[in-house]
């Protein structure tokens, strides 16, 4: 990397060594306890992050400083819902369990470990996202991820064109990371 003789970046250091841009429909997403959602994704989000704001009060003006908790977004997954339902029933099913189940047997106990993912109350899912070459540029790992919306499946007999129905389901989760799966790109 060349500098100046004061020790700073030259302008051409400072500019981006690929300069392609990011194609919305480079993308491959898993849920472990929800395998056949994944499957039919149409799109998925990174989800926004928001930090807080502490105000330092003064006595012309009140000064913004960094807060200490940041806030997630929520991750929202669209998919194509099969013609069998099930990718559907694995989201519905898996909230009805964390909710209100209509008999003790649906029901996931909120301290269950993860030895069998079909029965646990959170699961882990990955998001890989790739270039306009689909190699591989960055994996985003979200820990601990559950459904708390799930979007209605809306029938109509007045549809001239077949335009299969999709569904939005809607995850909390404890933390993402994102991990470049790039070489330095400085």
């Amino acid at each position: 990397m060349a500098t100046t003789g004061e020790g700073k970046l030259t302008a051409w250091d400072r500019q981006l060594k690929n300069r392609n841009f990011l194609s919305p429909a480079g993308f491959k997403f898993t849920l472990q306890r929800a395998p056949k959602v994944d499957f039919f994704s149409q799109s998925v989000n990174i989800p926004g992050i928001n930090l807080g704001v502490a105000v330092q009060p003064t006595y012309l003006k009140d000064i913004a400083t960094p807060g200490d908790k940041l806030v997630y977004n929520d991750l929202e997954i669209e998919f194509f819902i099969d013609e069998n339902l099930v990718n559907y029933l694995q989201v519905h099913d898996w909230m009805r369990a964390l909710g209100f189940p209509e008999h003790f047997g649906e029901s996931i106990p909120l301290d269950v470990n993860d030895q069998n993912p079909q029965q646990s109350a959170y699961s882990d899912g990955s998001l890989l996202v790739y270039n306009s070459s689909f190699v591989a540029v960055a994996k985003v790992d979200f820990s601990d991820l559950f459904p708390v919306s799930l979007t209605p499946i809306s029938f109509s007999a007045n549809a001239t064109d077949i335009n299969y129905i999709m569904a939005t389901a809607s995850f909390k989760y404890t933390i993402f990371n994102v991990e470049s799966l790039v070489g330095n790109e400085s």
